[in-house]
């Protein structure tokens, strides 16, 4: 006989959508909305002035704008799609989504900037050096604004659930409550941070010591690091597109917890997420003592994250249960 936790409750949502995913979204785009005026001034200054540094930054900036913009219409989508029956795990996973071309995104940008950076090296160009420091200055000042915004509601966020359990010291076990989409719109404001601190490293070098290759030279170093942070949002991300293992300690604590009530021997187990702070879990099991649903999802009454929760239970005929004879 097969028993399906859902059943219990016949009005079950699929709502997997982050704690602070409104306040998240706003805050998103308050960034756009900032990033968008500083990019416009950085590159009308880097063709007015000839950096590529600043020039550089004003591109890297442009494309977050269609990042940023990006993750703010992903909340607004997994809100209000939030109840569709087409999607039949929920929006949750539209954030990772996000995220993941958020990060292809930043790797195109990385390689034109090293592209252009390679090219003024062997063919410099006539820079305006204080008029350019002057902008990349007020570039870094939106950048950290930015971050601020973004980057201490991610973290506090994530402080929380790390209070929560505190007990288990496995950095892994928090995977899940990342907000990729959140987290892109971070790296994405980070990254802007990175080259306005480069910029204005390779115009003072320029400036005060002569130094006309730094800027070109500064323009590839960032493209490198933006290339570094890009490929681990692409490794974050894909993990959740993919449906792969959540995590596999806490897959091995369900199982013990299972086997260890009654004679029970789990044939089948697969947890995966499917939204920022949510799990789903759908384990087979045989046993000689069947019992309802909600006794299996009682036992992992404490396990954080478990949103949704699918459990087959096989009578066992046989002397002794098992994988092998279930």
């Amino acid at each position: 006989m097969h028993h399906d936790a859902a059943l219990e409750n016949l009005t079950h949502d699929h709502v997997f959508a982050g704690h602070r995913a409104e306040e998240s979204e706003r805050r998103t785009w308050y960034v756009v909305a900032l990033t968008a005026v500083t990019m416009i001034a950085e590159i009308i200054a880097g063709w007015w002035t000839g950096s590529m540094a600043l020039l550089a930054d004003g591109w890297h900036m442009g494309s977050h704008v269609a990042a940023l913009g990006l993750a703010g219409f992903a909340y607004h989508f997994a809100r209000t799609h939030a109840a569709d029956r087409r999607f039949s795990m929920g929006t949750g996973k539209v954030g990772s989504l996000t995220g993941f071309t958020s990060a292809l995104l930043l790797g195109m940008v990385a390689l034109l900037m090293v592209w252009e950076s390679a090219h003024r090296l062997l063919d410099p160009v006539i820079i305006d050096y204080r008029s350019a420091i002057v902008v990349t200055v007020i570039g870094l000042a939106v950048n950290v604004a930015s971050a601020f915004l973004l980057g201490g509601h991610e973290h506090h966020h994530h402080d929380e659930h790390e209070h929560e359990h505190e007990h288990d010291h496995d950095h892994d076990h928090h995977d899940h409550h990342h907000d990729h989409n959140l987290r892109a719109a971070y790296v994405h404001v980070l990254t802007d941070a990175l080259t306005s601190v480069l910029a204005l490293v390779a115009l003072g070098g320029g400036l005060w010591l002569g130094l006309a290759w730094l800027d070109p030279l500064m323009g590839i170093v960032g493209a490198a690091v933006i290339l570094w942070w890009a490929a681990g949002l692409v490794r974050q991300s894909s993990r959740v597109l993919l449906d792969m293992e959540a995590n596999p300690a806490v897959a091995q604590q369900i199982r013990q917890r299972i086997e260890s009530d009654a004679d029970n021997r789990v044939v089948d187990l697969h947890l995966w997420q499917v939204g920022t702070g949510h799990l789903a879990l759908i384990v087979s099991l045989a046993t000689h003592f069947p019992r309802p649903p909600a006794h299996y999802r009682a036992l992992l009454g404490d396990l954080p994250a478990l949103s949704h929760c699918t459990f087959e239970v096989i009578p066992c005929e046989d002397r002794r249960c098992s994988p092998g004879q279930a």
